[in-house]
């Protein structure tokens, strides 16, 4: 293509130019008729439309994520069996007992975001897991030890709390996530890989994420904004400077972000914030029914248009599905108005409810849609946990146990509606109970030949002194039969 030059320096010379420059461009359309079309792009018409720019939106948001380290001793142990040999030790010396496990200090680095001016903190679960010792590093590197609030293991949350003596600390306040749409503009603020708070900003990529595994409340809002290990704990927010939501994981196979990271949503966030500052312990609405995927197989066989939809398959008599009119078979296809996909997506709307009131819950009966009232009721303790360290020399030493209730098998993400039994609800590590690999939600059903239906029959059971013991515990819907010595 011919390059023309305007040059300007006389008005004849200027004139002259001018019209061999539009000659040569005359004979250039002519040649490449396509290249004809007016550009449409324009030169920005102010400063203003230059510098495009998130920074006063950060300067406003990121003094309220912080960072949280949390330290525990851990022993280390030796690096070699012979180490712990003690003609090897007195042949070294008292200045060669390495082979004795030491202690060291073990650190752990997370994100957190101030949620209230007073001090209150929310960073995840799994950044305080463990820890004995926690601290809290603001954006302006004053620092502040921290107490744990609440800790909730199944959404994957807890709430710290520092001292800032009467000071008022920046915070951000909660915005609706039900608001929130594919495609919405959103900063993702953390520390990634203790370098320090790093700003990304992405997208919405997705709503209502289910099948994630990270916790038992599994509905994640979905973002391509970079999130990396650090940046767990840190603050989701929308460009109206409102938090969205709890970064908390994301799919890599590298370890490093790949643009699919995932969030709490805020309406559970703020479930739980509030349970910390109104006493510490969550109580959360149960539906009172057992419920399953509806996938394209069962669809067809219950003549859906296509699956989708959480099936009821069983109601606890006098809980508040079966109050409700609901019954096995019928599939809930909307909670409030939002539809509900899979299982998962029931429990997160009725989890994000107060207790007290009630929601409307949209399903399918015999091919014909209707609505009923479903009251936001939590579930029954009945009977009573009395939970309970097993001790002694029996194979369930280490575990505690609970009397199985709605309560006790909602606490652990159990999917049991009732009955009589004994349920496993921790294991110690160490202890004969971790040795034979009990897991939490075990069912005692049977040991030493009796049938166990209460936490005092398998206190009493175990308290004896055998030469064999025989049990069998249920797992999911497996029952597991062992023999081991006394």
């Amino acid at each position: 293509m011919m390059v023309v030059e305007f040059m300007t320096h006389s008005s004849f010379g200027g004139s002259l130019a001018m019209a061999l420059a539009a000659l040569a461009l005359s004979a250039t359309l002519a040649f490449f008729p396509w290249e004809a079309k007016a550009d449409t792009r324009a030169m920005p018409g102010s400063a203003a439309e230059v510098t495009l720019s998130y920074s006063a939106l950060v300067k406003r948001v990121a003094p309220a994520v912080v960072n949280v380290y949390s330290k525990r001793v851990v022993q280390a142990q030796p690096a070699s069996p012979f180490f712990n040999d003690p003609f090897f030790q007195r042949f070294f010396g008292e200045r060669f007992s390495f082979g004795i496990p030491r202690e060291r200090v073990q650190q752990s680095l997370g994100s957190g975001v101030i949620v209230g001016s007073d001090g209150l903190i929310v960073t995840n679960y799994h950044v305080i897991k463990g820890g004995e010792a926690f601290k809290v590093a603001l954006a302006d590197r004053r620092e502040f030890e921290a107490t744990v609030v609440l800790s909730d293991e199944r959404t994957d949350l807890a709430v710290l709390k520092i001292n800032a003596k009467g000071e008022k600390l920046p915070f951000l306040t909660f915005k609706d996530s039900d608001t929130v749409e594919v495609g919405d503009l959103v900063l993702a603020i953390g520390n990634p890989f203790g370098v320090g708070q790093t700003v990304t900003s992405g997208i919405v990529s997705a709503l209502a994420r289910t099948h994630i595994g990270v916790s038992d409340y599994q509905f994640f809002i979905q973002t391509d904004a970079a999130i990396n290990p650090g940046n767990s704990g840190g603050a989701l927010v929308t460009t109206d400077g409102k938090l969205i939501g709890i970064n908390s994981a994301i799919y890599s196979q590298s370890g490093g972000s790949v643009g699919i990271g995932f969030a709490i949503p805020s309406n559970m966030v703020r479930l739980v914030v509030d349970s910390a500052r109104n006493g510490g312990r969550i109580k959360r609405p149960w539906p009172g029914a057992q419920l399953q995927t509806v996938d394209a197989q069962l669809a067809e066989s219950l003549g859906l248009d296509r699956p989708g939809g959480a099936l009821v398959r069983d109601v606890f008599a006098g809980g508040p599905a079966a109050r409700a009119g609901l019954k096995p078979g019928d599939v809930i296809r909307a909670v409030d108005g939002y539809d509900t996909d899979d299982p998962q997506a029931v429990r997160y709307r009725f989890a994000t409810k107060a207790l007290g009131g009630k929601v409307t819950v949209r399903y399918l009966r015999d091919g014909r849609v209707a609505e009923t009232q479903v009251a936001l009721q939590p579930p029954p303790e009945t009977p009573p946990a009395h939970k309970t360290l097993i001790k002694g020399r029996n194979p369930f030493a280490g575990a505690t146990i609970a009397n199985l209730s709605p309560a006790v098998a909602d606490e652990i993400g159990l999917d049991a509606l009732g009955g009589k039994g004994v349920v496993i609800l921790s294991v110690n590590d160490g202890t004969p109970a971790a040795q034979l690999q009990f897991q939490p939600g075990d069912i005692v059903l049977e040991v030493a030949g009796q049938k166990i239906d209460s936490v005092s029959e398998l206190v009493g059971v175990t308290a004896a002194t055998r030469q064999q013991w025989d049990f069998a515990v249920k797992r999911g819907d497996r029952t597991l039969t062992a023999t081991v010595g006394g």
